[in-house]
C-alpha cells in the first residue's frame, strides 16, 4: 500500500469509527480526505507519525481554517499545503483532557499519601492536578460529589458510573507534581494555551470550557514539565529521583503507551516497575501484557482498563466520561 492509500484508509477509518457522535465537522473532513486523492497526496507528505486526523485538523484550524464544509477546508489545504506539512511535522498529538482524572481518581484513592505525581506524556500538565478539581459521579448504583478542601473547583469533572458498585474516592494529598513530554506546553504561554484549545474537536460540548478552566489551574500551579523522551529510562530515573523524600511516587501513563513501538513500550513498563513507585495507567486491554491478571479482549467489553501496579480496577472511557468498577 502506498502512502496516499494509507492516508485515505486512515482518514476513512477515522470518519467511520472515531468522529461520529463527537464532531460532525471532523467526520465530514475525514470522509472527504478518504475520497480525495489530491488532498490525500498533500497529507502523505507529512511523516506518518505526525498525520493523525485530529492533529492534521487541529493544525489547519490553528493556521486559520474555519470549521466549515469540506470543500472550503480542502481549498484551504491546497492553498497552504507547504505550511501545513511543515507545521504537522513539527507538532505531535497532545490530547490533554483533564476529564481523564475522573477515571484515574479511584486508583489514586488507593495510594497512601503524601503523593509525588509524575505523568509521562504530560503535555500541558492538566492531569497533574486531580486534587484541584471537583468530581461528580452518578449512575444507577449511586452518586458521589467530591470537592477540594477549599471548596468547589472551577473545573467540574462529571462521569457516568456504570455497573452496580460505587468506588470509594478521596482527594489525594499531592505535594509534588512533574511531567515529561517531548514538547511540554506551558499553560502560562498564550501560544501553548491556543494550541491546547485548538486540540478540542468542533462540536464537543463543554470540553473547550473545561480545558480553558483547567489550563488556568495548571498555570497557577506551575508543575515541573521536562522536555524529553518519555521512554528514556535514564531521564525517567533522574526526574523520579527529584521527588521529595517521604512522598509516595506515583507514575501515570494515561493514553501514552499506544504512541510507543512495542519494544519501547515494554521497556518503559519494565523501567517503571524497577522504580520504587506506584503505577497508574489507562490502556486498551490488548495493548500490552503488563496486567497482573491477563485480560481477554474478547470478553472485556467496552472501554480501556484502569489499573494500579498492573492490577485491573475498572473499565473506563479513554477520556474519562464513564467508569465501570470491576475490582
Amino acid at each position: 500500500m502506498d502512502e496516499v492509500a494509507r492516508v485515505r484508509e486512515r482518514f476513512a477509518r477515522f470518519a467511520a469509527e472515531e468522529a461520529p457522535g463527537r464532531s460532525d465537522v471532523y467526520e465530514e473532513w475525514a470522509g472527504g480526505v478518504a475520497g480525495d486523492g489530491e488532498i490525500a497526496a498533500i497529507l502523505a507528505r507529512i511523516p506518518a507519525s505526525h498525520r493523525q486526523p485530529p492533529l492534521v485538523f487541529a493544525v489547519t484550524r490553528l493556521r486559520g481554517a474555519a470549521a466549515s464544509d469540506y470543500a472550503s477546508w480542502a481549498a484551504f489545504v491546497r492553498a497552504d499545503a507547504e505550511g501545513i506539512v511543515a507545521e504537522c511535522a513539527a507538532r505531535s498529538l497532545q490530547t490533554n483532557e483533564p476529564l481523564r482524572c475522573a477515571a484515574l481518581l479511584p486508583a489514586l484513592s488507593l495510594v497512601d499519601g503524601p503523593v509525588a505525581l509524575l505523568e509521562l506524556g504530560a503535555s500541558g500538565g492538566l492531569c497533574l492536578f486531580p486534587d484541584r478539581y471537583s468530581y461528580r459521579y452518578a449512575g444507577a448504583a449511586g452518586e458521589v460529589a467530591l470537592d477540594p478542601a477549599d471548596g468547589a473547583s472551577p473545573v467540574v469533572l462529571a462521569a457516568e458510573l456504570r455497573g452496580s458498585v460505587v468506588p470509594a474516592v478521596r482527594m489525594p494529598e499531592i505535594v509534588w507534581r512533574a511531567g515529561i513530554d517531548l514538547q511540554p506546553r506551558d499553560p502560562r504561554d498564550p501560544d501553548d494555551r491556543a494550541w491546547l484549545a485548538g486540540l478540542v474537536w468542533p462540536g464537543e460540548t463543554g470540553r473547550a470550557e473545561r480545558i480553558a478552566a483547567a489550563v488556568d489551574v495548571a498555570a497557577s500551579g506551575a508543575p515541573r514539565l521536562v522536555a524529553g523522551d518519555v521512554a528514556d529510562l535514564a531521564l525517567l530515573r533522574e526526574v523520579a529521583a527529584s521527588a521529595p523524600v517521604g512522598a509516595t511516587l506515583v507514575i501515570t501513563t494515561p493514553g501514552l503507551l499506544p504512541y510507543l513501538p512495542r519494544a519501547r513500550r515494554e521497556a518503559l513498563v519494565a523501567g517503571i516497575r524497577d522504580l520504587d513507585a506506584r503505577w497508574v495507567t489507562l490502556d486498551q486491554p490488548a495493548l500490552h501484557d503488563a496486567w497482573t491478571t491477563p485480560i481477554d479482549p474478547g470478553t472485556w467489553g467496552d472501554g480501556f482498563a484502569l489499573a494500579l501496579d498492573g492490577d485491573v480496577l475498572a473499565a473506563a472511557d479513554p477520556l474519562g466520561s464513564w467508569l465501570h468498577w470491576r475490582a
